[in-house]
Order: C-alpha cells, then sequence, then structure tokens
C-alpha cells in the first residue's frame, strides 16, 4: 500500500512592493488628470441675474478687474491692490500682446457706481475693441 504524502504548502505571501508601486502609478494618474479650479483672492458679493451667461471654455479669459465695497481697486485673479493709472497701464500693455484682450468687471453689488464707470472710462481711453463687461452670478430662479 502506497500512501499519498503531502507536501507542505507554503501560504501565499502578498508582494507589498508590487502593491506600492501600482499605487503609486494610480497616485501619478490621478494628480495628473485632475484640473484645480482657480478660486479668487477677493471675495465678492456680486448682484444675481437671470441673463447672465457663463463664459465659453474656449474663450480667453479676460483681464479681472475687482472692486470691493469701498470702492478700492483690485487687478487680476490674485486681486492686487491697482490704481487708475496702473490700470491704464495694464491694459495698454495688454493690448499690445493681444489686440483681442477683454476686460471683465467684478464689483461688490454694494460697490461705489463711480468706480465701476471710472473703470470703464479708463477701457474706453486705452481704446479696448471689446467694451469692459460687468459680471454677475446667476440667480437659481
Amino acid at each position: 500500500m502506497r500512501f499519498h504524502v503531502h507536501k507542505r504548502r507554503q501560504p501565499p505571501a502578498i508582494i507589498i512592493v508590487a502593491l506600492i508601486d501600482i499605487l503609486i502609478v494610480l497616485l501619478i494618474f490621478l494628480m495628473v488628470t485632475t484640473t484645480f479650479k482657480q478660486q479668487a483672492a477677493l471675495k465678492l458679493a456680486l448682484p444675481d441675474s437671470t441673463q447672465a451667461k457663463k463664459a465659453g471654455a474656449n474663450e480667453s479669459p479676460p483681464m479681472i478687474v475687482s472692486i470691493d465695497p469701498q470702492g478700492s481697486l483690485r487687478f487680476g485673479v490674485e486681486a492686487k491692490p491697482i490704481t487708475r493709472e496702473q490700470l491704464k497701464e495694464e491694459l495698454l500693455a495688454a493690448l499690445a500682446k493681444n489686440p483681442e484682450v477683454e476686460l471683465a468687471i467684478n464689483a461688490d453689488k454694494t460697490a461705489p457706481f463711480g468706480q465701476i464707470v471710472k473703470v470703464m472710462d479708463t477701457a474706453a481711453e486705452v481704446k479696448l475693441k471689446h467694451p469692459a463687461r460687468a459680471f454677475m452670478k446667476e440667480s437659481s430662479k
């Protein structure tokens, strides 16, 4: 009689190094494919509008001038303080690079209207082809 002797099997082992490699590849893939939304540095309470339209993805982003409730001007996404004369210089420099440049005015709903008009006058002085447009948030009606 011949008995079959079972060899002891080694318990299955998980190779941790291979799992770490896979996780790093997944992490790199997620970091590369993720898009980050740019947040404004200055918090404004924009007025509501039922006619506001979202800007298209294929449009070049406009130059942004923000006006806070006290009436001071801020330029760009980083919202650096700027005077009207400096704004004029920035617009002229941008117009020299791209004649199709647009100006967007983000004004708080309690901002002095005179400041908005002054910014629009500055845009007209440098002869922007596209007039300044005011940004409003869409109402949820």
